[in-house]
């Protein structure tokens, strides 16, 4: 069970977090010149965020509570098992602008590698103090922020190495559909999912280091995932092909 002041001091971090700092609170003058130099060096070489499938464990049923802070189900003192992690990132354009007010969804298993969904397997085994799904809407500078777990790697009948989904939207139009992966985890080079994409530049782009917090008594960790999006919105009826019950399989 975490105490009071951890609950607190994270949905500060939520409230307060700066692209490129995991800093609680930061000189307003310093992080406008820390995103406005990261837009500048990353406006130089970007490369598109790659497309993915959705797979079949986007939740049925979604929470009532869909904040940005995977850890904490509605106002419940018990924290979901597992890594600390606090995830940030912006969206972009292929330019380097910042796309502000899109939607960010991401979701993925618990510690014991289960979804929030269904017809995932092992249901009865799934922490009910992990709120399985996020959502938050990017700023002005098109950032965005997630507190949740590590992800971990799973076996439902599919084995995949650790990954978060992450779905983007903007008004009524999805633009992307992708996950997101461990640098250097193991289990990459024989995820099928992960294999699929073309081009080291492109795998590359969707591998994120976790680090440790400097200073952090409970060992938490940050990650960092910059998404880049094309002009032209992604059709979502093309990602997902469907079982025979109708629900949509990965591909």
């Amino acid at each position: 069970m975490k105490s009071d002041n951890f609950i607190q001091s994270r949905r500060k971090f939520l409230r307060n977090v700066s692209y490129g700092t995991i800093a609680l609170t930061t000189a307003g003058t310093f992080a406008q010149n820390l995103i406005r130099t990261t837009a500048e060096a990353l406006a130089e070489d970007l490369s598109l965020t790659p497309r993915q499938t959705e797979g079949p464990f986007y939740p049925d049923k979604p929470p009532i509570d869909t904040d940005n802070d995977l850890l904490i189900v509605n106002d419940s003192a018990t924290s979901a098992a597992g890594e600390v992690t606090h995830l940030t990132g912006r969206v972009l354009s292929p330019a380097g602008e910042p796309i502000p007010d899109a939607v960010v969804e991401i979701w993925h298993v618990d510690n014991n590698g289960i979804y929030l969904h269904t017809r995932c397997p092992r249901q009865d085994q799934r922490d009910r103090n992990f709120q399985g799904f996020g959502r938050t809407v990017t700023g002005s500078s098109g950032e965005y922020s997630f507190c949740t777990i590590k992800p971990v790697p799973y076996d439902l009948g599919v084995t995949r190495t650790p990954h978060i989904h992450f779905i983007i939207r903007k008004g009524d139009k999805r633009l992307l559909t992708t996950q997101m992966y461990i640098k250097g985890h193991p289990w990459n080079k024989k995820d099928f999912i992960f294999q699929s994409i073309r081009g080291m530049k492109a795998r590359e782009a969707v591998l994120v280091d976790f680090e440790p917090i400097k200073g952090s008594a409970t060992d938490e960790l940050k990650a960092q995932f910059d998404i880049v999006i094309g002009v032209t919105p992604e059709d979502p009826s093309k990602d997902i092909s469907r079982n025979r019950d109708g629900l949509p399989v990965e591909r």
